[in-house]
């Protein structure tokens, strides 16, 4: 038995392009007609009469030639278009019911769970919505399969974003949800059991305020057995008169076997006089097997103090540590974050630079190597502020180097 594999959107897209090609021949047919079937003789002699009319003739049968033709092109794209669109209709008719036997075969098998414990078997969990200005937390996803629901946004001033709801064996947490004005940001769930990486945590919420604080960044969520950890939300951004950036959310940690730590959150922008920029986030630790996240890079403060970059996380038994995050520019630079150390086996993280400014900000300290690999370089100072300490070597390893001032 044979099987046909037909897909009406490119026989849709072949039938254009044909029909755009019959356009252009028959007017380049057009063009040329008057000049190939009325053939004006050389001179008044029978014999220069004689085979004008020859090319003439020659032309107009042409001419006809090319009429069957367009015709012939003409109802084939018919029968391309009458083609797919036979095709869409009975891949529209076949739809609808398997899209509702898929729904009646997942309600008999939800049915029985959600009535015990409140939650699918197979299956993503709902987003939260937002309930009088609060964003509401993300259903957790299915018992077996199944991603957590992103949290609701928050919308009031101060109220914090829904988190993100935790995944079942199988599937990632949730993303949590951004803080309303000045709020902080909702946490990221937790992935699933078996495998999934952590949900991202949501943004904080922008202070407007003279003096008011962004809202801090939600923290990623963790990874259970097998996964990465989610990404630590951005601090909030303070626009007002001496405002706060908000401070950048932690990472996730890593699956207890096998994952990195999530990276932490951006700290806040600060663009009031004398605001400070918002603190990085630190960086989710690994598991067994994997690398420390790196650490949120601080705020920026245009006319006050650029936010601390956030220390990274450590590594587990085999894996790097973090970066730590830049520290954010200001009049005074903000300083750079650790890194993170090593396992066993691996390479401490570098320090984070001290952030651009007018006084002296120090580099973030390198991490140290456990066993087998070689410590972290240290961070940068900005404007005559002193380098980072180079993080100690293993035993089979080389420390690194301190950063420069």
């Amino acid at each position: 038995m044979s099987f046909v594999i037909a897909m009406p959107e490119m026989v849709e897209t072949t039938a254009t392009s044909l029909a755009g090609i019959g356009s252009t021949i028959s007017a380049a047919n057009a063009v040329a007609a008057a000049r190939t079937t009325k053939v004006l003789a050389a001179g008044a002699d029978e014999v220069s009469a004689a085979i004008a009319g020859v090319f003439g003739t020659h032309g107009q049968e042409f001419q006809a030639l090319s009429a069957q033709a367009v015709a012939f092109h003409d109802q084939f794209v018919k029968a391309l278009n009458s083609g797919a669109g036979a095709y869409a209709g009975a891949e529209a008719a076949n739809a609808s019911p398997l899209q509702m036997l898929q729904q009646d075969v997942l309600g008999v098998i939800n049915a029985p769970t959600e009535m015990l414990v409140g939650r699918p078997l197979i299956g993503n969990g709902a987003d939260g919505q937002t309930v009088n200005g609060v964003g509401q937390p993300g259903k957790p996803g299915g018992i077996l399969w199944g991603s957590g629901g992103n949290g609701g946004n928050g919308t009031n001033p101060g109220a914090p974003g829904g988190a993100g709801g935790r995944a079942g064996l199988i599937g990632n947490g949730g993303i949590g949800g951004q803080g309303g004005a000045g709020g902080p940001g909702g946490a990221g769930g937790r992935g699933g059991w078996l495998l999934g990486a952590g949900g991202a945590g949501g943004a904080g919420g922008i202070a407007t305020a003279v003096g008011g604080t962004g809202g801090a960044g939600g923290a990623g969520g963790s990874a259970s057995l097998l996964g990465h950890g989610g990404a630590g939300g951005a601090g909030g951004i303070a626009t007002g008169t001496n405002g706060i950036g908000g401070m950048g959310g932690h990472g996730g940690a890593g699956g207890r076997l096998h994952g990195s730590g999530g990276t932490g959150g951006l700290g806040g922008d600060a663009t009031g006089t004398g605001g400070h920029g918002g603190r990085g986030g630190d960086a989710g630790t690994a598991g067994i097997f994997g690398n420390g996240g790196l650490g949120g890079q601080g705020g920026t403060a245009f006319l006050g103090t650029g936010g601390d970059g956030g220390s990274s996380g450590n590594s587990g038994i085999i894996g790097d540590g973090g970066t730590g995050g830049n520290g954010g520019a200001g009049l005074i630079g903000g300083r750079g974050g650790d890194g993170g150390s090593s396992g066993i086996f691996g390479r401490g993280g570098d320090g984070g630079n001290a952030g651009t400014g007018a006084a002296p900000a120090s580099g973030g300290n390198g991490g140290n190597a456990v066993l087998i690999g070689n410590g972290g370089n240290g961070g940068n100072g900005s404007a005559g502020g002193p380098g980072g300490h180079a993080g100690f070597a293993g035993p089979l390893g080389h420390s690194g180097i301190n950063g420069a001032p």
